[in-house]
């Protein structure tokens, strides 16, 4: 009896613990609207630089014209987007934004870069974010799932003869490069994937390991919680993997200063990359500032590589 109250002890231990793990990376709790004019900018010193810049395209967003668009997902949550519209016959940039974060905070000045480049943009609030459904952020694991429906939606409204360019940042870049393994309708030709990590195994490792903890010890704890509470598989597939297979042209950016997902993850996905590929890196930007840092070799690189048949001349 006394073995069996003790491995009783440790199982409920372990439930615990992967609970609390749970909570802190996946779970994502009801959220309230922010008042009216409220801004959201991330937090941390590297985006204060960038403050004002990064409010001007939140305020320019608001003033623009724009289409509301909701589906639901495979699982049945409500899903919302918003369409800013460059021109009618636009190639559209399909856009996810990154972990907690929401389209209009981390995506803003994706539509301005957007209609530098001549095309129009699908800005998607992902599950458990902005005015979507959900409570469990899945790494992009479903949320690539809901990209291809995000696809066959746009397809549906906007004609079978659309051009289509996925976008991620962040999570979001995760998101569309594992969407990019699967298959997809010759209306997606390519694939922008900025500041993405490898793997969500390799990210928490890293995150586990700045909080000064032994990620061999904890990331079993970090998978369980996902697996029993979550009900996903953290590792049913990854970046990485999704590359591979990917046919895809993709072009990928990070900052070479980020401390949240090193640039070493997009070198590795760059290199495991099966289709036609390209890497740029941009010195002295933190997560998610590439464009922020040098916006005219961002949109100089992006035209580059897509060439004007993924632009709308005016």
């Amino acid at each position: 009896m006394l073995i069996f109250g003790i491995l009783l002890g440790l199982v409920a231990l372990a439930l615990l613990i992967s609970y609390i793990c749970y909570r802190i990376a996946f779970y994502a709790p009801p959220r309230k609207p922010l008042p009216e004019g409220t801004i959201e900018i991330p937090e941390g010193e590297i985006y204060e630089v960038h403050r004002e810049k990064m409010e001007n395209w939140v305020r320019q967003m608001w003033k623009l014209p724009h289409q509301s668009f909701e589906i639901t997902s495979f699982d049945g949550l409500k899903l919302y987007a918003k369409y800013y519209e460059y021109a009618p016959g636009a190639p559209i940039e399909l856009m996810f934004h990154g972990y907690r974060g929401s389209a209009e905070r981390d995506l803003s000045g994706g539509i301005e870069r957007c209609f530098r480049v001549g095309r129009s943009a699908l800005i998607v609030d992902q599950r458990c974010a902005g005015k979507s459904g959900g409570h469990v952020i899945t790494f992009g694991i479903h949320e690539r799932r809901d990209c291809l429906m995000w696809i066959d939606f746009t397809i549906d409204h906007f004609g079978p003869d659309v051009k289509i360019i996925l976008t991620g940042i962040s999570m979001g870049a995760a998101t569309v490069l594992m969407a990019g393994a699967e298959k997809l309708p010759p209306n997606v030709v390519g694939i922008l994937a900025d500041c993405g990590y490898s793997s969500a195994k390799a990210i928490m490792y890293e995150v586990i390991h700045k909080m000064g903890l032994p990620p061999v010890i904890s990331y079993p704890f970090v998978k369980l919680g996902a697996r029993i509470f979550g009900h996903f598989d953290l590792e049913e597939t990854a970046p990485l993997e999704a590359v591979q297979r990917c046919k895809l042209p993709v072009i990928f950016f990070h900052g070479e200063a980020d401390d949240f997902v090193p640039c070493f993850m997009s070198r590795e996905n760059f290199d495991a990359c099966a289709g036609r590929k390209h890497l740029v890196t941009i010195p002295g930007a933190g997560h998610g500032l590439a464009y922020a840092v040098e916006p005219d070799r961002y949109v100089e690189e992006l035209s580059d590589f897509f060439g004007p048949e993924c632009s709308y001349q005016k």
